[in-house]
């Protein structure tokens, strides 16, 4: 089965509309393919989900719920090789996280990510961009 990446910015979709195309990417991830994280990667997850902003659009259940859907399933790899070639430089943890797993596909809805595609043969797409790869 192919690593992939999800960016923070994807996953807050799937937080916040079951249902969503954000949401049924992560689901297909689950069943196709290796949903990779590093410790940075997983930091950032959860420190987004903990925004005060979003706490009156989703309960402590649903926030569990999509961390569950994420956190159990994963590979946890820590890179070893730094990357400079994101023009937002806290978003290059994501291609460290790539480079190391040997994803196939980042999932993004980070725009600073997203004009990388494709990075070093890794394809960088949206939600909908990845359910498309997939056939789903």
């Amino acid at each position: 089965m192919p690593n992939i990446v999800f960016d923070a910015s994807s996953l807050v979709g799937a937080l916040l509309r079951e249902g969503s195309v954000p949401e049924r990417a992560l689901i297909v991830a689950r069943a196709r393919d290796v949903i990779c994280l590093s410790a940075a990667v997983a930091e950032e997850i959860r420190s987004v989900f903990s925004r005060p902003k979003f706490h009156r659009y989703v309960t402590t259940r649903r926030t569990e719920q999509v961390v569950d859907l994420l956190l159990t399933a994963a590979l946890h790899i820590e890179p070893t090789e730094k990357v400079a070639d994101c023009r937002d430089p806290t978003d290059n943890k994501y291609l460290e996280l790539a480079l190391a797993a040997q994803a196939e596909v980042i999932v993004a809805s980070d725009s600073d990510l997203l004009v990388l595609d494709p990075w070093r043969g890794v394809r960088i797409v949206t939600p909908a961009g990845y359910l498309a790869l997939r056939g789903a």
